[in-house]
């Protein structure tokens, strides 16, 4: 059940909070740290992300963001995740995170390595793939992801990575995660492109899937209710209600239960500095 955003209540805020992650030493190089907190906006993002896979047992990454998500996972909630890169790789455990989704350490103890047909169509069509997560440029309230254009797709303003295996993954997956940077840019009223259909208006047709079950972002986690419409379920530390609706081109439904995302722990950051990302390629 959910409500907007006036008369529910509201977590307290981070000086209010009980309890703090302890700090973490930093690494050589410069992060951007949230006022007040050891850790920055996304390295929250890319740990709250993570702990939506406990419990999954194969999915399927997608490229930038998911990606380092995805291995902390591994490392963290979902020991025994499978993951699955779209360059053919099935079973992947890296040993370091991979650079693209065609690094040669995906091969790592894999469990496959066969060719992007064969993925496709024995694997994700099959329905076997739990999992699919994805990162966005845009998406709108019922979850439809851009990563086309920006702007029209004849002369657009900008020209996107595009789909690649996204909108194949985005149906035939069992659940669909999301983890972006939410501004009004990119949490818009409407996509410039639908790339890889969500829940499209609120109400799916039958066999494109069946859209995105939580979006994952730099101020808090977002789900969808029963009519397919994107609501906010939890609030990272320190953030308020007027910093997520100020970022949000459309009047955002909240959750009566409103929830504080849990701070990143010591082994989280550690991960992520000392092991995934010691050079802040994601994390800068």
């Amino acid at each position: 059940m959910t409500g907007r955003r006036h008369g529910l209540s509201v977590p307290a805020r981070a000086g209010e909070r009980q309890g703090s992650p302890a700090a973490v030493g930093m690494p050589y190089h410069a992060r951007s740290m949230e006022p007040g907190l050891p850790y920055s906006a996304t390295e929250m993002m890319i740990v709250a992300s993570a702990r939506q896979l406990a419990g999954e047992r194969v999915c399927f990454v997608g490229v930038g963001p998911p990606n380092i998500a995805c291995n902390l996972a591994k490392r963290t909630v979902a020991r025994d995740l499978e993951l699955v890169y779209e360059s053919g790789v099935f079973g992947s455990a890296p040993a370091r995170l991979p650079l693209s989704i065609g690094d040669p350490t995906l091969v790592t103890g894999a469990t496959l390595v066969t060719n992007q047909f064969e993925l496709f169509a024995y694997y994700l069509q099959a329905g076997l793939i739990d999992v699919g997560f994805l990162g966005a440029s845009q998406v709108d309230r019922y979850g439809n992801i851009n990563t086309t254009v920006i702007g029209g797709y004849d002369s657009p303003k900008v020209r996107l990575p595009g789909s690649g295996g996204a909108c194949e993954i985005a149906i035939n997956a069992k659940k669909v995660f999301v983890i972006m940077p939410q501004s009004k840019r990119s949490f818009v009223e409407r996509i410039d492109f639908t790339t890889s259909p969500g829940h499209l208006k609120g109400k799916r047709p039958e066999g494109w899937g069946r859209g995105p079950s939580v979006v994952v972002t730099n101020l808090g986690v977002c789900r969808f209710d029963e009519r397919g419409e994107m609501y906010l379920a939890s609030m990272h530390p320190g953030i308020s209600l007027d910093e997520v609706q100020a970022n949000t081109a459309w009047d955002l439904r909240v959750a009566d239960d409103l929830e504080e995302t849990a701070p990143p722990t010591d082994e989280e950051l550690s991960l992520i500095r000392e092991e995934l990302d010691p050079e802040g390629a994601y994390t800068r």
